[in-house]
């Protein structure tokens, strides 16, 4: 199972910051198990929210150029408020530093202006085919498909 997070991308500052929204509706599956009576988001996926936020910030700065972004490090990370049905996450991912495929972040998320989760991230940007070369193919498609994807969640100030 696929955990898009990123309903839509509210301001994208290339190479900088990125801004996103997550909107929490009780009809999302795992809610029916976390927790029975009290639904909330599971702080993995608050975490998740802000490595596909700021894997979304990197696909642009590099326009596409890899494929996967992969997590490799948290740290300091604070969950402080629950995240209920019918609220928003919203998620903003700042870049403290990147070194060639190394990127390094402050993420935010907030509910209602209070604090939700806070962390910070180290984001690895590379291509399969790097490692294996057999997966060059597998790589182009991966580029692709988020390619199509970001109009779906973002539109660019310059459309």
């Amino acid at each position: 199972m696929r955990f898009l997070l990123i309903d839509r991308i509210t301001e994208l500052e290339p190479h900088k910051s990125i801004t996103a929204l997550k909107n929490l509706s009780l009809a999302e599956e795992y809610l029916a198990d976390h927790f029975p009576g009290f639904p909330v988001m599971p702080g993995v996926l608050m975490l998740e929210t802000l490595i596909q936020a700021g894997g979304w910030l990197i696909r642009h700065a590099e326009d596409f150029a890899q494929s996967t972004i992969m997590l490799k490090e948290v740290r300091a990370i604070r969950y402080n408020n629950f995240v209920t049905p019918g609220n928003s996450l919203i998620v903003k991912m700042t870049v403290r530093k990147h070194e060639g495929s190394i990127w390094e972040f402050n993420g935010t998320g907030t509910v209602n202006g209070d604090s939700a989760v806070s962390a910070k991230l180290t984001l690895e940007a590379f291509n399969l085919s790097d490692r294996n070369p057999l997966l060059a193919e597998s790589d182009e498609l991966r580029r692709q498909t988020y390619r199509d994807l970001l109009p779906q969640i973002w539109t660019s100030p310059e459309s």
